[in-house]
């Protein structure tokens, strides 16, 4: 079987990426990130202009919804990062150059939205919060297949859904229906971005099957999500878990399991051995899947119920 090049790659599924593209701008919404803000709230901070320090007591949010708001923001911030890595692989030009272009300005006002929510409502410490994201920015974002084109789809493909389902939760926990709006519109766009990615995932599974394949096993093994190198990063994705804002269940059930789904990837025809071997990984990645989730929801269930017998 033909191995195809990363050129020929971008060549066979331009023509897929110019209808996904004029779906996508057909579908996504003309929207501001300045209504989301409730700007009558803001107060000037300490500082050259003399205002108030914050102080915990300023933020109304509960501490796990603040958690998973930074956590989701400072993810946000890494965007210069990805667009490297995306116009890197797939070309500044065509229908791909139009596409990493129109998606780095919908992800731009995500982090815009988010930090001006925070910061107006003083839900965050502005000073720690501008320490993680210089230091987070600093390291910059790289996965262990940033350089093979469609393993950077696979990883899209479920990264996009993944980061769609914390932010709504994440609105849930917040306990706040203008947070909780604010994330909804972020969410909507992410499901966009994962539609089309998917989209051509897809399309590849039908011009390089086997190689597709392997790039989701492999993607899969190792999947993680692209805030992993921030400081505390494990820490607080412990918490958000515990809360029920992103957990592996969610990650098994509501992620992987329907991506795999849509691509009716079990029945993928034209697979060479290694294609096959990767089909087998992805199989047996699903099973581990479960039976971490099984094993995460005893020990949260346990320690739920620990808690709730302490007088």
């Amino acid at each position: 079987m033909t191995v195809l090049s990363q050129t020929a790659l971008l060549h066979e599924l331009e023509p897929v990426v110019e209808k996904n593209l004029d779906r996508h701008l057909s579908l996504a919404k003309e929207w501001f990130p300045h209504e989301y803000v409730p700007w009558s709230e803001g107060r000037t901070f300490d500082g050259p202009l003399d205002g108030e320090a914050w102080a915990e007591a300023d933020s109304t949010l509960p501490e796990v919804a603040r958690t998973a708001l930074i956590v989701n923001l400072l993810t946000e911030d890494n965007l210069p990062s990805y667009h490297h890595q995306i116009a890197t692989l797939f070309g500044r030009d065509g229908a791909w150059g139009t596409w990493v272009h129109r998606w780095t300005a919908e992800e731009g006002r995500h982090g815009t939205a988010i930090r001006d929510y925070l910061t107006v409502t003083r839900a965050v410490d502005p000073v720690a919060l501008e320490r993680a994201r210089m230091a987070h920015m600093s390291a910059g974002f790289s996965n262990a297949h940033d350089k093979e084109m469609l393993h950077s789809l696979a990883y899209v493909s479920f990264q996009e859904l993944a980061t769609r389902i914390s932010h709504r939760n994440t609105g849930r926990a917040a306990g706040d229906p203008r947070c909780e709006a604010l994330l909804a519109r972020v969410a909507a766009d992410e499901n966009l971005h994962m539609v089309f990615y998917r989209n051509l995932l897809g399309a590849a599974l039908e011009v390089a099957p086997s190689q597709a394949m392997r790039a989701v096993a492999d993607v899969l093994a190792d999947f993680e999500m692209p805030g992993a190198g921030m400081e505390g990063f494990a820490r607080k994705s412990v918490a958000i878990a515990l809360a029920g804002i992103y957990d592996l269940r969610q990650h098994r059930d509501e992620v992987v399991v329907p991506v795999l789904r849509q691509w009716n990837l079990f029945e993928v025809t034209g697979l060479d051995a290694d294609g096959e071997q990767a089909r087998d990984e992805i199989g047996a990645h699903l099973d581990a899947l479960e039976t971490h989730a099984a094993r995460f929801e005893e020990k949260r269930d346990a320690r739920a119920a620990r808690l709730a017998s302490r007088p």
